[in-house]
Formats: structure tokens, C-alpha cells, sequence
């Protein structure tokens, strides 16, 4: 069973936001207590921390599925819910967060450090702060929000200032245990080291990491051996050491070709863009400063190996060192030789200067757009889709078997301007209206004549919606004018008729009576 992962993709699945409270106080003696509602609790983030005493993704590996805890839906009496409990993952510092397309969301390298992967949902409001002077007692609430659901990379890019690096058995653990406390499995065979491994070393007053990475032979770019899986360890390394075997028992090798081997193999793998300077370019691992530890001198064959290859390495540019990790011979200098590589890239990084954040308050635009309306077509048929934002949120935190709530999120779009924005877009009623994107909410579109809270019915009604025929402005002021003008008639008739005599009432106790003369005297 593996020991160490340093790739892994995570599915993560915030926590869902609990649903506001419908509730409206009742208590003897105090009539017309009024809603009493609370919201629900908001969901839990979940988070990935830097932590200094993880050295692996493989708690990950056997668990890629992650959710946080929901929040608790809101009760009567204004007893809010409990908030969701936040997931905390802890992983290694030096573990780059990216999405699935490659793209980098995270860099986490330094102790601490926290990126929230995927956020938890909002609680929804309760009846008691949804009302208002118009809605005094609103017979809805609403929803909460789902988590936010993600999927993302982590890859551990081991954080240290130089990188071993070599053929197998060269010898690379054995510096490494050598130069630092670290203690990595040693043995006689080659692929002995499986993981990469970190020491810490000190050389006067500087303090810097290396690392050990498994052995490279000739075609790992192409997958042989361990091919170049682990080199992304060292892409943060300032400084590369090649540890070249002088007393390899192999007859067809030598430090020359094995260097020439190596060389090769790295000029092969591409440094992720993550690790770009200040100019945009990330630096090959072939173009950064390079030492070569010629290890094993301690062997008789080895030392007359290091005095053959010696002057060639010196000609071609290297800076050579002749070691054993052995008997410690040359330890010293090879140490100090890469304390000054790391100095020198040390000083080159400007440090940042310590800025105190003033908060600044800045309105918002109010020329912001916060929708967008797109016309498209369906079986021949206009379709408006609206996306944004609040819009989309709306319609989620809707319950839609409530006709209130529904006239709610029509007064919130139509307040927001979607309705406006319709009509620009040539919307015409009864078009097909879908907000959000593919599996959003479709309804038939008829504009609001008539909005706002003093025109529901009961609690959990809305007239609005129970209308047959919406009458435009023009069509109920010619009706009001034909009654206007049948009455009018009506009353001229009954005058014409009292004038001619045809109805006469009794003065004599037969008041209210009608009496019906011939007309004579």
C-alpha cells in the first residue's frame, strides 16, 4: 500500500445553508404578536490549511470526498439556526491548489496558510425579516443555499532551497543523512529511495533545506524508471547539486555520460508557470545555478575517477566538489558552497515591504449591471435567458409551492429591473423566461401590472397570481367610461319618463309608492 501521494484531486461540497422559519408569536394576552421567524444557519466553508506536521496527501487519496456541515434551519420564537461546522484540511505546506483545467487557485507555503475551497451556503431569512410595514406578516421564508460544490487538484511541491539529483545509487541519501539529521532508507540497490525526502543544514549562519528526489535514468522523460514524477519537488529549489557515482559498477557508465544523461532528462521537463518571476518566466531547472558532488572518493577507484573527470567538469563550467558521504570528506565545502548559492538567491527576491491596509470605503456603482439578458431560440420559439448573481440566488432560495414567496421574487425582480430589461430585449407576454443557466427555472413571462404587499390576500397567497385577464390601463378606463355613460343613459330615461307623468307618487301617506296615470287630470 503506498506511503506517500503528492498528487490528489479532491471532490469538496460545502455545507448547505438551513431554511428561514414561518412562525407567528402566539401568547395569551398579547394579540397580534406578529412574526417571530428566525433565519437559518449558514453552511460551513471547508478550508485547506498549511500544516506543518502533514508530510503526505494520503489520507486524501483514500478519502477524495469531502463535505462540510449543513446549517441548522431557523425555529419560532426568533431562535436563529446554528451555523454548519467548518472543514479544515490540513496538507503539506507546499501544495498547489488548481482547478481541473490546469489553472492555479492556491500556493500554500507557509505555515498557517488557508484557501476556502468550497463555500458554504447562506442561511435563508425567516418571516421576521421579511416584514415590513406593507408586509406585516408574511406567510413565507426563504430557502437556504446549497453549498458551492468543486473539484480541485493538489499537488505537494516540496518547499526547500536545493534539490539532489542523480542516477540511482549514486549516493544522494547518503549526502543527505550526512549533511542533515534527516535519516531516509538506505540500501545497495538502485530505486531505494521511493519518496522524496528533506534535511535541514546549517553552514555558518545560514540555515536552508535540500531535498532528495528518486534517481533519474536515461528515457524517464518518457516514463522509464520512475520517469520525471518527482521533479516537481524541486521546481522551488534555488540551486541543483549533481551527485555523480565515481565508483559505479556499471562497465558502460561514468560521471561524464551520467551528467550528460541527467542534463538531458531536465531539459525535457517544463516548470509550471506557477513559479514565474517578476519578468513572467519561470526558470528551467538547467538554467539555475548547478554544483557537481563528485560522491564516493573514499573508494580507491572512485578518487582516481574524480581526478580524471575533474578538470573536464571545471572546463564546461561546473564548480566541483570531491566528497564522501562515507567519511565526510568535503562535506564542509560542499555545504558552504550552497549556502552561498541560496544567499545569493535569497537576496535577489526583494523583500516585500509591510504595508498598513487602509480601509477604504467605496459605494456601490450604480450603473453596475446586475443581470444579463440573452435571447435565444427553442423549437422555432423566443427563449430570454437571466443570468446573474442575485437573480440566480433568488430563484434558489424561492419555495415555489408558496404563492407569497412567489410574488415576492417577482417584486424582487421586477424592483431589480429585470422586467425593464425584458421589454429592451423585445420579450413580449407569454414569452418563455428562464433564469439561470441549463436546468434553471423556466416560466411563462407576464409583465406586473400590479405589485407590492397591500395587495395579498391571506398569509401564503398572492391575488396576483390567481388573476384570469391582467386589463391594461387603457382597457379599464374605457370600461369605466362605458359605465359611466349606461348610467348616464339610464338616469335621462327615468327622467323623461317622471317629466311626461307616466309615474306619480301619492302625497297623501303612499310615499315611495309608484302610481301609474293615464295622463289626465
Amino acid at each position: 500500500m503506498a506511503a506517500f501521494v503528492d498528487r490528489v484531486t479532491l471532490h469538496l461540497t460545502g455545507g448547505n445553508g438551513g431554511h428561514g422559519c414561518v412562525s407567528v408569536h402566539r401568547e395569551k394576552f398579547k394579540p397580534l404578536g406578529g412574526p417571530d421567524g428566525a433565519n437559518g444557519g449558514n453552511g460551513g466553508d471547508i478550508v485547506l490549511r498549511a500544516d506543518i506536521q502533514a508530510t503526505t496527501l494520503l489520507s486524501y487519496h483514500h478519502a477524495p470526498h469531502q463535505r462540510a456541515g449543513n446549517g441548522e434551519p431557523g425555529k419560532g420564537d426568533f431562535r436563529h439556526g446554528k451555523n454548519g461546522e467548518p472543514l479544515i484540511l490540513p496538507v503539506p505546506v507546499g501544495t498547489v491548489v488548481k482547478d481541473k483545467e490546469g489553472n492555479i487557485l492556491a500556493d500554500l507555503v507557509s505555515v498557517g496558510q488557508e484557501y476556502i475551497a468550497a463555500a458554504g451556503g447562506l442561511g435563508g431569512l425567516g418571516n421576521a425579516a421579511l416584514a415590513s410595514p406593507k408586509r406585516k406578516a408574511p406567510g413565507f421564508a426563504l430557502l437556504g443555499v446549497p453549498g458551492e460544490e468543486s473539484s480541485v487538484v493538489l499537488e505537494l511541491k516540496s518547499v526547500a532551497d536545493v534539490a539532489l539529483v542523480g542516477y540511482p545509487s549514486a549516493g544522494k541519501s547518503s549526502l543527505i543523512a550526512a549533511l542533515s539529521a534527516a535519516r531516509p532508507k538506505i540500501a545497495d540497490y538502485p530505486f531505494t529511495t521511493l519518496v522524496p525526502n528533506l534535511g535541514v543544514v546549517a553552514a555558518g549562519d545560514t540555515r536552508f533545506t535540500i531535498a532528495d528526489v528518486p534517481g533519474l535514468i536515461e528515457g524517464a522523460a518518457d516514463g522509464k524508471g520512475l520517469g520525471l514524477e518527482f521533479l516537481r519537488h524541486v521546481e522551488r529549489c534555488a540551486a541543483l547539486v549533481h551527485v555523480l557515482d565515481t565508483a559505479a559498477l556499471e562497465t558502460d557508465r561514468d560521471p561524464l555520460a551520467d551528467l550528460e544523461v541527467i542534463e538531458a532528462e531536465l531539459d525535457k521537463y517544463a516548470v509550471d508557470a506557477s513559479f514565474a518571476g517578476a519578468d513572467g518566466r519561470a526558470v528551467p531547472l538547467n538554467e539555475r545555478p548547478r554544483l557537481v558532488a563528485l560522491n564516493k572518493v573514499d573508494v580507491p577507484d572512485g578518487r582516481d575517477m574524480a581526478e580524471f573527470v575533474r578538470p573536464t567538469l571545471e572546463e564546461r563550467g561546473y564548480r566541483v566538489f570531491e566528497v564522501s558521504a562515507a567519511s565526510h570528506e568535503g562535506l564542509k565545502e560542499l555545504s558552504f558552497a550552497m549556502a552561498a548559492l541560496v544567499n545569493e538567491a535569497r537576496a535577489a527576491i526583494e523583500a516585500p515591504v509591510e504595508e498598513v491596509e487602509v480601509p477604504v470605503l467605496r459605494p456601490r456603482a450604480v450603473n453596475k449591471a446586475e443581470f444579463t439578458i440573452k435571447r435565444e431560440e427553442r423549437g422555432g420559439e423566443p427563449l430570454f435567458r437571466v443570468r446573474g448573481t442575485k437573480p440566480e440566488r433568488w430563484i434558489v432560495q424561492t419555495d415555489f409551492r408558496n404563492d407569497e414567496a412567489v410574488g415576492y421574487l417577482a417584486d424582487r425582480l421586477n424592483k431589480l429591473g429585470v422586467e425593464d430589461g425584458l421589454y429592451a430585449a423585445g420579450a413580449k407576454p407569454g414569452d418563455a423566461v428562464v433564469v439561470g443557466g441549463e436546468g434553471g427555472v423556466i416560466f411563462d413571462w407576464e409583465p406586473t401590472v400590479s405589485a407590492g404587499a397591500e395587495l395579498l390576500g391571506n398569509r401564503g397567497e398572492d391575488l396576483r397570481l390567481h388573476e384570469s385577464t391582467r386589463r391594461t390601463t387603457t382597457e379599464r378606463r374605457e370600461a369605466l367610461q362605458a359605465r359611466k355613460d349606461r348610467r348616464a343613459a339610464t338616469q335621462e330615461e327615468l327622467e323623461n319618463e317622471r317629466r311626461s307623468g307616466m309615474w306619480n307618487v301619492d302625497a297623501e301617506g303612499l310615499s315611495g309608492t309608484a302610481v301609474e296615470t293615464d295622463g289626465r287630470q
